[in-house]
């Protein structure tokens, strides 16, 4: 069953110096441009059947900087299963209390705010638009708007990044209390302003001891203020587990669309055209605006359970006598995985060396 959906909103305010993510900045595209892209989406949407779906999650980009009437048509073209899980990501920058009221009136129960860090000296060198001032007024006006379940955003191991700004950045949040939080290191990508910058010895990647030691800070003091590890990357007060994303962790199909957009639905993988004209094109014949489909092989669809499936660290995976058994045995035996009621979970060496078990999986 397919009752999931991923909308992606390419555009952005300016493109921050670090992401690798599809987006454009509006300087490049003008608000009429942005109408024209939601009406193409709309028609893309209709292009697959009228599936129930139990979350939604605008991705971007910045889908905050569409106007609340934008995302009320495309909430309209769906049928939405009462309770689901609508989250939409904000920039701090793009919303005032009008527009977060507006959100929560029709039908938005769940926001993403991407800080990345309460620190005003990181924020300029993460090339974000906004302040420490104005990601906490955005957060205290999504809670005065009648938010619930708001998540936030944070990097670690950013360039010159100190123990004690990470441990501020974790003040903050205790004090503040959001129902979920991502916490992500910085990932150096290839084609970025950032790498780049690196190359040319202008900013500099932290040592891997200090981000291991940031990492592990980050866990024992999360856990301590009552949050529970889910992810690899997330953390959760009890029963606010990102029920959209813990759907691709748990291999199962969605759907995908906007320019770039991936999915899985039927069986096949597939990846969205990344040029606008050829996405408006494909849209304008009513065909897919596919530019990649995978089927995936029995193969593929067990090497996935098994990598995504350990993401989820009180979960993990089950295990059969297979081409992977062996690997997961061998893991076990290092001390990356322990066997818990027959469920197989990253230990915490395995947490600290994660890729390399995916790694070994894989090969």
């Amino acid at each position: 069953m397919c009752d999931a959906i991923y909308i992606h909103i390419p555009f952005c305010v300016k493109k921050c110096g670090y992401c690798d993510f599809l987006s454009f900045s509006c300087e490049e595209k003008s608000k009429a441009d942005r109408s024209e892209y939601v009406e193409k989406l709309i028609e893309e949407i209709k292009l697959y059947p009228k599936l129930k779906y139990d979350t939604v999650y605008f991705g971007g980009g910045t889908p905050s900087l569409l106007e609340v009437e934008e995302i009320k048509q495309i909430l309209e073209t769906l049928s939405i299963n009462n309770g689901a899980e609508i989250t939409l990501e904000v920039n701090p920058q793009t919303v005032d209390m009008q527009k977060l009221e507006g959100f929560k009136k029709i039908g938005i129960n769940r926001l993403s705010i991407g800080i990345q860090s309460f620190n005003d000296e990181k924020l300029k060198v993460l090339g974000r638009i906004h302040n420490k001032k104005i990601a906490l007024k955005t957060y205290n006006d999504a809670r005065k708007a009648g938010f619930k379940n708001l998540s936030i955003d944070l990097m670690f191991a950013t360039p010159n990044q100190t123990i004690k700004e990470l441990e501020e950045d974790l003040d903050i949040v205790e004090k503040l209390s959001p129902e979920h939080i991502s916490i992500y290191s910085l990932i150096w990508e290839e084609g970025t302003k950032f790498m780049d910058l690196l190359d040319s010895g202008k900013l500099n990647s932290l040592d891997n001891d200090l981000e291991a030691k940031m990492y592990e800070l980050i866990i024992d003091r999360l856990k301590k203020i009552g949050y529970l590890h889910y992810e690899i990357s997330n953390f959760a007060k009890k029963g606010y587990q990102g029920r959209h994303n813990s759907k691709y962790w748990k291999n199962v199909e969605y759907i995908g669309v906007g320019l770039g957009a991936s999915g899985y639905y039927k069986g096949i993988r597939y990846k969205n055209e990344v040029g606008l004209s050829n996405y408006y094109k494909k849209i304008d014949i009513a065909e897919k605006p596919l530019m990649e489909e995978e089927q995936v092989s029995d193969k593929d669809r067990i090497e996935n359970y098994y990598i995504l499936g350990l993401r989820l660290l009180n979960e993990g995976i089950e295990t059969e006598d297979n081409i992977y058994f062996k690997k997961i045995k061998e893991l076990h035996r290092k001390g990356y995985l322990k066997n818990e009621e027959g469920r197989y979970k990253l230990t915490s060496k395995g947490l600290m060396f994660a890729n390399d078990v995916f790694v070994e999986i894989m090969e």
